[in-house]
């Protein structure tokens, strides 16, 4: 038989042309704004927490008398101490002594195999920190109305936040919150996302009976290790930085959320924008999920404005909220939580960080040899948290109609 192509497919080499195609989103819009913007980023930490003054009470002792009356009686301003507690952030490599010495020398390789995952691992810690900046720090990703035991779970909301491949434990609600054990832990193989935060994942193993409707799925081990995100910090219940707005009232941020879907409205936009103003903020950015930029541009478009796109300081590009004030940027990101719109004051949001993402080399060397392995390992790390200094200066407006 003569040599053909089939014969000789055994010493062929592959050819690939450059460059890699990417399949992946990768976009990392609100967390490059909030340091591109200033006071964005603090590397004065020098310990485990941050701590700032809040000052939230003005001295009462002020009034208007007549001849020979009592003075007001003397108040003092209220003061409380916020504590940011840092996060412990990493990400990890592993590859075979084998590719060290074959990949690199391969003069037709159309890419390093260690630098892929290098730079492939530093875009996606970046990634998983814009999700987090729209998180709540429990670390919950998605939720499930499946039950019992099955390999493909109905997602009923957070689909967007999920990833093939990706090994996730499953929480009862309540337990994540009372920082519980997981019911059970199962990787991700498939994923459908309908486009609107629903959808289904296909899982292997299957969940254990136990699963129920309602529960939410988080990244393996991060159970209330993450970023405290702006799910925890624009709300208007639950204590942050040890501050409870219970005990403190103007701790607490607006929330605009009527309980069932309504189309977007400039007004509403004015009317949020005006309730931070009352108590000192000024709102800097809109940033909104993919549909609800869509709803406001549709907006724009039936009041017969001229819509037009324009670049703000810091070199980003989006459309504009014009306000009496001032004109706001509205940008969105494909991380943020459907059906949902912040209004952010941006001076009052900051990235504490001891430094930045940074391999470990204490020993000399990034790379450490597993023991008993012809293979090797990296770490990438940080220690940082999100934080806000005045939480009544931003907004949040829910329940939008996407369009």
């Amino acid at each position: 038989m003569p040599a053909s192509l089939a014969t000789v497919s055994g010493i062929l080499k592959e050819i690939y042309e450059p460059p890699l195609r990417k399949q992946l989103n990768e976009e990392t819009t609100t967390i490059k704004r909030l340091k591109r913007t200033s006071k964005g980023v603090s590397e004065t930490t020098g310990g485990k927490y941050v701590t700032f003054p809040v000052h939230y009470q003005r001295n009462s002792g002020v009034g208007a008398r007549r001849e020979n009356e009592s003075l007001p009686t003397p108040g003092n301003q209220g003061t409380a101490a916020a504590q940011v507690g840092l996060k412990y952030l990493y990400g990890s490599i592993k590859v075979s002594g084998q590719l060290f010495e074959i990949v690199d020398k391969d003069y037709q390789a159309f890419i390093s195999a260690v630098d892929l995952e290098i730079e492939g691992l530093k875009r996606d810690v970046l990634k998983d920190l814009n999700r987090q900046v729209f998180g709540n720090g429990t670390g919950a990703l998605a939720t499930t109305s499946s039950s019992g035991a099955v390999s493909t779970l109905v997602i009923t909301s957070g689909v967007q936040n999920l990833q093939i491949g990706e090994f996730v434990d499953y929480f009862l609600p309540a337990t994540l919150t009372a920082d519980g054990a997981a019911k059970g832990s199962t990787t991700i193989t498939n994923i459908t996302d309908n486009g609107d935060g629903t959808g289904s994942v296909t899982v292997s193993p299957a969940t254990v009976a136990g699963l129920a409707s309602g529960d939410v799925l988080v990244r393996n081990g991060n159970a209330n290790r993450e970023w405290t995100g702006l799910g925890a910090i624009v709300t208007n219940t639950g204590a942050l930085y040890n501050i409870d707005p219970a005990n403190v009232g103007v701790w607490k941020a607006t929330v605009d959320d009527p309980g069932s879907t309504r189309p977007l409205a400039e007004n509403q936009i004015i009317k949020n924008v005006d309730a931070v103003r009352t108590f000192g903020g000024e709102t800097s950015l809109l940033v909104a999920s993919l549909g609800v930029r869509r709803a406001y541009w549709n907006l724009l478009v039936q009041q017969r404005q001229f819509v037009n796109t324009k670049e703000f300081t810091g070199g980003f590009t989006g459309l504009g909220f014009t306000t009496d004030q001032r004109e706001v940027p509205f940008i969105a990101d494909i991380d943020a939580p459907k059906s949902t719109l912040y209004g952010l004051d941006e001076s009052t949001l900051k990235i504490y960080q001891t430094g930045d993402w940074s391999f470990m080399d204490r020993d000399g060397s990034m790379w450490d040899r597993v023991q008993g392995f012809d293979s090797y390992m990296a770490t990438l790390y940080q220690y940082s948290q999100m934080g806000c200094d005045r939480r009544n200066a931003n907004f949040v407006q829910k329940n939008i109609t996407e369009a």
